[in-house]
């Protein structure tokens, strides 16, 4: 049986050409992704291909889970060497999975191996790759411009005070922004919400006694962040059905979270889209793209979660979140003239299609693609995720559109999901070509390949 194969996928001569000739050498601009700064800055050499892979990355963790790996041996305090053979001994098991092609991917373009990894090769391939770390330096800033990343935009909260992305400023080769992420400040209902709220307060040196004064403060943050180039926000978005309420009411939902005292569903409810609605509003006026990411499911295992930690592998995905919720939020702000750019990122996989309408439905001439679906994320950026999405939503929302993918990962080695998503798309085109259904062109093709992975993300974020 033969290794990594560079046809991956490519399994026509156009979709080959496609590929080679257009798409594969385009710069990559990741625009949601959960890199930590101030690795990025501090830029230090990897100890071992154990860290590189399992130092952050809950896709790896969870599949370790499943097969009954102590969790000592993924995130427990077993060295990484420990912790890669153990994740050795289940990857050649993981077929069908994408752990599997993005360990390949990530084996080939790194390290230029094309065998497969697995128990019997393990210690050699660890000693392999140990060696080569050190002989070209390997460091977080090695590994995006080998990837030819252009750009990043990592994710932090309202009171972050960027202090690498600071010191990051032209001085790197792949530029590094952030993105807005405010959702401490809707969940309402959590038990930390008062100190959070009284952090941001003090952040922003702004009283946020009132729900006009939280939200004050929220845009005093936001500016901050634009201080340093950014135009992204990001917004969480579970279990969430649109409720209308006027000030009072949500002003006294507010003094309820800030007395951490019990809220109804119904408050909840009210008070996320009061939140959402004002983030919005902020967003349009100061020219950032909206980001919707829609249906997670958090802390499922709540023992798991309470023991190891948040955002650790224990979420889900989630269908409780109804299209119709989502579309009266677009609504409102369409009808107050307020609506940013907007990406929807469903969840659950069986709603893409309702979205891609949806988004379709608030387009106009305010911008190309002004409300759009955004790259299958999360438990979507797969092969049959990616597939879905161009054959399904691509008869409803024209794909050429599309800002391409992201990798919403915490690991500097998750770039090729970036040349996965390229293969699939070449090949998706090829095969409508030759079934006949276009005709166009290759002049059109190779700008459609073209915006898609480069040129509409950065037309889109203003980048």
């Amino acid at each position: 049986m033969q290794g990594f194969q560079e046809d991956l996928y490519l399994d026509t001569p156009l979709s080959k050409h496609l590929y080679a000739t257009y798409a594969k050498d385009m710069p990559i601009i990741d625009y949601h992704c959960h890199l930590v700064a101030q690795e990025i800055f501090e830029n230090e050499e990897f100890e071992d291909l154990g860290q590189m892979w399992l130092a952050h990355d809950h896709y790896k963790w969870r599949a370790m889970r499943t097969f009954g790996i102590d969790e000592m041996y993924i995130t427990g305090e077993a060295s990484f060497e420990e912790k890669f053979y153990r994740f050795a001994e289940i990857l050649p098991l993981l077929i069908g999975n994408p752990l599997y092609i993005w360990c390949a991917l990530e084996l080939k373009r790194y390290f230029g191996i094309s065998e497969p990894l697995g128990a019997d090769n393990a210690k050699e391939m660890y000693s392999r790759t140990k060696q080569m770390i050190r002989e070209n330096h390997m460091t977080p800033q090695w590994c995006m411009e080998t990837s030819n990343v252009e750009l990043v935009c990592t994710t932090e909260d309202p009171t972050d005070d960027l202090l690498y992305h600071k010191k990051l400023l032209g001085k790197t080769k792949t530029k590094v922004l952030t993105a807005f992420r405010p959702d401490n400040a809707m969940f309402c209902e959590r038990t930390g919400f008062a100190a959070y709220i009284q952090k941001l307060g003090s952040v922003s040196s702004l009283p946020v006694s009132t729900f006009r004064g939280l939200i004050d403060a929220l845009e005093n943050r936001l500016l901050y962040f634009k201080e340093l180039g950014t135009t992204v926000s990001d917004d969480g978005i579970p279990d969430f059905t649109y409720v209308a309420a006027d000030a009072k009411e949500v002003e006294d939902i507010y003094q309820k979270a800030l007395g951490n005292q019990d809220l109804s569903k119904h408050e909840i409810d009210a008070y996320r889209t009061a939140f959402l609605l004002a983030m919005g509003r902020l967003y349009h006026r100061h020219g950032f793209v909206m980001q919707l990411h829609v249906g997670t499911y958090l802390d499922a295992n709540t023992t798991r979660v309470a023991a190891i930690g948040q955002s650790t592998g224990f979420d889900c995905t989630d269908d409780a979140t109804k299209v119709k919720s989502i579309g009266f939020l677009l609504d409102t702000l369409t009808s107050e003239g307020v609506l940013p750019k907007t990406i929807l990122y469903p969840l659950d996989g069986t709603n893409i299609e309702n979205y891609a309408v949806l988004a379709a439905g608030f387009c106009d001439g305010d911008a190309k693609a002004k409300v759009q679906l955004g790259a299958p994320w999360w438990f979507n950026d797969q092969v049959y995720g990616l597939e879905r999405q161009f054959a399904a939503a691509g008869n409803l929302y024209p794909l050429s559109l599309s800002v391409g993918m992201l990798t919403d990962s915490r690991s500097f080695l998750s770039y090729p999901r970036h040349e996965l998503y390229r293969r699939l798309l070449c090949r998706f085109l090829a095969q409508v070509v030759e079934r006949g259904e276009y005709f166009s062109g290759e002049s059109y093709l190779k700008r459609i390949i073209e915006d898609v992975c480069y040129r509409n993300v950065k037309e889109y974020f203003g980048f």
